[in-house]
């Protein structure tokens, strides 16, 4: 009897050791490469903050709004610091917000943390890939909250309809994304409003809105991450710039 429950223990610690192990690889994040440790320090212009959950890049002199950014899920949250930093350097004050176990459907609602650190300030919302999409659904029940909603290889589900809401949208893709799958990408401009931006980067990628490398499933650019986090600023500036600070929120 005893040597049946010595066996029973055993089992049950190799079970659970096995069950952890696929977990921890399973929600092992794509991790910031060098160009992103990089990004991540102070200097030229740009200060870096990390407190309670938040990753916060402030340039010179501000100009709203700023931009809260939601991760993609299972890639780590400093990944994002290139394109952070240039906004940063517009004058846009960028917070990543970190998901707990770096996935963004488990803190739908971190957007408050941001939200309640800068009460006075103005904020359009959006993220990357998975983290575009949980952004908008937060954005769908909050639309008061926000100026403008953003989408970088990403697009919502009926959870984060738009089609409704008073809301510019900007949802941007690189032409050589393996990631998103097309046919819903196109299904899901049913929960996008008729004016929203919809536009491309020739020779970009999925994984390249960030930098942590190479992305499963994802094809392979042909432009460099430097041009993509370029292009990708360009965009979100001149689209919070003409469309977005029109609204006079």
């Amino acid at each position: 009897m005893r040597r049946r429950f010595i066996r029973f223990l055993l089992y049950g610690f190799l079970v659970v050791a096995l069950l952890v192990a696929i977990a921890a690889w399973y929600l092992d994040p794509y991790r910031p490469n060098a160009d992103a440790m990089s990004a991540m320090r102070d200097g030229d212009g740009v200060r870096v903050v990390e407190r309670a959950g938040l990753i916060i890049f402030e340039g010179g002199e501000s100009s709203p709004p700023g931009m809260i950014f939601y991760p993609g899920s299972l890639v780590g949250p400093e990944s994002y610091a290139p394109l952070a930093r240039l906004m940063a350097l517009s004058g846009h004050r960028t917070v990543i917000v970190k998901m707990p176990l770096n996935l963004a459907a488990t803190g739908e609602d971190r957007a408050e943390d941001v939200l309640k650190a800068y009460p006075e300030e103005p904020f359009v919302i959006g993220g990357h890939s998975l983290g575009g999409v949980v952004a908008s659904r937060y954005a769908a029940l909050h639309p008061e909250k926000f100026m403008g909603v953003f989408l970088l290889a990403a697009y919502p589900d009926q959870r984060g309809n738009l089609a409704d809401k008073a809301l510019p949208v900007l949802s941007l893709i690189g032409s050589r994304d393996g990631v998103v799958n097309q046919e819903e990408y196109e299904k899901a401009r049913q929960y996008l409003p008729p004016n929203t931006d919809l536009l491309t980067i020739a020779g970009g990628n999925h994984a390249q809105f960030g930098s942590y490398g190479p992305q499963k499933g994802d094809q392979p650019a042909v432009i460099s991450a430097e041009d993509q986090w370029q292009q990708t600023a360009s965009v979100l500036k001149e689209w919070m710039k003409s469309t977005v600070s029109g609204l006079g929120r």
